[in-house]
């Protein structure tokens, strides 16, 4: 299977967002991930699990990176994973009733 998501970006999308708001973002994504209560390779393994969740290419490599940075295993990526595995099952699990539920429309 190949990887269909561009691995380059080009800079000039760039010129058509806020800039001051990007710069925002940037700046309360550094503060999410400095040391507090939680480490920054804790943080990192939260991150790699919620990526999973939203299905970011992009930030699972990223916080996948970031967390073997911060002294993350291999076997702590996959126990993150697995977390979210469990947790995107057990969504569809709660909502199962939903769908069978629904009525035609007339």
């Amino acid at each position: 299977m190949g990887y269909h998501y561009t691995k380059t970006r080009d800079p000039k999308v760039f010129e058509y967002f806020d800039k001051e708001t990007l710069e925002a973002f940037g700046k309360w994504s550094e503060l999410v991930f400095k040391n507090g209560k939680l480490d920054r390779k804790t943080k990192e393994l939260v991150a790699v699990a919620c990526t999973y969740m939203t299905r970011c290419p992009y930030c699972i490599e990223g916080h996948t990176g970031a967390a073997l940075k911060a002294g993350a295993t291999r076997e702590e990526l996959a126990e993150v994973i697995q977390i979210a595995m469990a947790l995107s099952a057990g969504a569809c699990i709660a909502h199962r009733d939903m769908a069978l539920a629904v009525e035609p429309k007339e």
